[in-house]
């Protein structure tokens, strides 16, 4: 049985621009970050089978085409430098435009990923069902994949919480059997001048 890596892509990339705001630091182009030199240190010890990353699918839409465009391009940069790190990319869900109101009441344009943390719960859930899954490693912060967690544990498969050393998820710490925290230092420390 093999040990896989989920990872929530936007929402570690996420994690990740925040500890970089936080030192002052620019956000790296995210097609040339070492991820697999981070994890590997971070789970040094660990043997991973199958690295998976999950993002939406990005649409264009018509009040921002522009910009629509550029995350696409920068989705598409970053799938391929993922893929020749040895991860396998995984698009569910979508990125969708809501017209909401902000603290002014002017009408804003904001854009929200749906159906990635559904996505990830799935194929946690399948695999140990399978018996595919001897350790599932979690790098999200998302809460809503506590009950999937909670059912691989009833199915005897190891679950180890991969967070942030800034603001790590107390729900995910309480629900895992294990939590490995990646420190700041080592986020910043794998900002790689080129790697394609």
């Amino acid at each position: 049985m093999r040990t896989i890596l989920y990872i929530d892509g936007r929402n570690t990339l996420g994690k990740m621009a925040a500890i970089f705001a936080s030192v002052g630091k620019p956000v790296p182009a995210w097609h040339t970050y070492n991820f697999k030199g981070l994890l590997a240190k971070v789970l040094e010890g660990i043997t991973i089978d199958e690295m998976v990353f999950y993002f939406a699918k990005i649409k264009e839409h018509p009040d921002t085409k522009e910009k629509s465009q550029a995350l696409i391009q920068a989705r598409r940069l970053l799938k391929t430098a993922l893929e020749k790190q040895g991860f396998k990319v995984i698009l569910a869900g979508v990125v969708r435009g809501n017209i909401t109101k902000d603290a002014r009441g002017k009408e804003i344009l904001v854009f929200k990923e749906k159906g990635v943390d559904v996505s990830i719960a799935v194929d946690m859930v399948v695999a140990a069902c399978d018996g595919n899954v001897k350790t599932a490693v979690l790098v999200s912060s998302d809460s809503d994949l506590q009950p999937a967690i909670r059912e691989i544990t009833k199915r005897n498969v190891e679950s180890i919480y991969l967070g942030f050393e800034l603001q790590p998820n107390k729900g995910l710490t309480a629900t895992t059997r294990r939590t490995i925290l990646i420190r700041n230092s080592e986020v910043l420390a794998y900002v790689e001048p080129r790697l394609l």
